[in-house]
């Protein structure tokens, strides 16, 4: 083998096996990629929130290239879709959110994900609030201080015009938001927080008596026992909602909409025994007159809850836990009147109906 011709064949013989092994070796196959929202966080959402139907929402799927391979309601996409291995960017949102808007919560997530070869991929995506919200309260005082002033929230996105009488939900990108007041052709910023998304803002807006020369002028108190995230309160519909059964006020958003009347109430009932400081979460009961409700059957705080007026009557025989223990954690629907305070937190008052949720 010291001969030059015989290594030169030698070597030529070696490199034709290599080729022929070559042929034997199997492509790479594609991986499956398969995208589902979450069941476990969607199904408890959609019974209590009017959340929007994922089949609606705009699904996106791009390569780690940046090219898109779908665009399209996640109604109409493929249960699967067959892949080269490498990483894709998979994101889901319910609307498109550019500037700022009433009544306009966005959903959706977006995910990461790696496609390996011939496996498949799995996806459950988390149906999540991505904008922020403002709600202000304004009082009567403000209201006398202020005839001819308006409120205006604004952000580098744009701004709205926040009317006395408004009732909805302001929806701002995350970031930073400005309460302004303009009055007499003078605009002036009252207060800027920085929101982050989930999060629900309310502000209580009021001024001194005497008008605006008064000292101290306009006082803003961040309410935060009304201080949510997406899980705590339900989508608006407007003037309809809480009139119906159907759009009954979770608690997160009764509290933040205390002085309607003749409403819609829903939630579980967590509790009972009140006080002007406290609250029993567990059995015995003793008090006939009260109970409590929350946005989930395990909460144990105050904060989180709703107080409730139990009148003398067929709603107090039915709903006190001291003769009713059975109906601890059940969910129920309350038609009444929203107050500011009732045992010293927000509350429902003067119940005229009632009805389990599965009954």
């Amino acid at each position: 083998m010291n001969n030059p011709l015989s290594r030169l064949f030698a070597f030529c013989a070696f490199a034709c096996f290599l080729a022929s092994c070559d042929a034997f070796i199997p492509e790479r196959s594609p991986g499956r990629l398969i995208i589902r929202f979450s069941e476990d966080v969607f199904v408890s959402t959609r019974a209590y929130y009017e959340i929007p139907d994922t089949n609606d929402f705009i699904l996106t799927i791009l390569d780690s290239g940046g090219e898109e391979l779908y665009n399209g309601k996640y109604g109409d996409s493929p249960e699967s879709l067959s892949l080269p291995s490498g990483s894709y960017s998979v994101s889901a949102i319910s609307s498109e959110f550019k500037a700022p808007k009433f009544s306009a919560p966005q959903y959706g997530d977006r995910q990461v994900v790696v496609v390996s070869s011939g496996q498949d991929c799995s996806v459950e995506l988390i149906c999540r609030q991505l904008n922020a919200g403002v709600k202000l309260n304004i009082s009567s005082s403000f209201l006398t201080s202020y005839p001819n002033g308006s409120l205006i929230l604004k952000s580098d996105d744009g701004k709205l015009l926040y009317s006395y009488s408004e009732k909805r939900i302001a929806y701002f990108n995350p970031g930073s938001v400005s309460l302004i007041l303009s009055d007499g052709g003078t605009d002036g910023t009252l207060l800027t927080r920085v929101l982050e998304r989930q999060e629900v803002l309310v502000l209580n807006v009021s001024a001194p008596a005497g008008g605006p020369s008064s000292a101290g002028g306009v006082h803003i108190a961040v309410d935060t026992t009304r201080y949510w995230s997406v899980e705590d309160y339900v989508i608006g519909q407007g003037d309809s909602r809480g009139k119906e059964q159907d759009s009954a006020y979770n608690v997160g958003q009764a509290r933040a909409n205390t002085g309607e009347e003749d409403v819609w109430v829903c939630g579980y009932i967590v509790g009972g025994d009140l006080s002007s400081s406290s609250a029993s979460f567990s059995p015995p009961f003793k008090s006939q007159t009260n109970i409590l409700i929350g946005s989930r059957s395990s909460v144990t705080g105050r904060d989180a809850c709703l107080s409730v007026q139990l009148q003398k009557g067929d709603i107090r025989d039915a709903l006190n836990l001291v003769d009713n223990p059975d109906i601890l954690g059940r969910f129920v629907y309350l038609k009444g009147d929203i107050v500011d305070a009732y045992y010293g937190m927000p509350g429902i008052r003067n119940i005229t109906e009632f009805r389990f949720k599965d009954d």
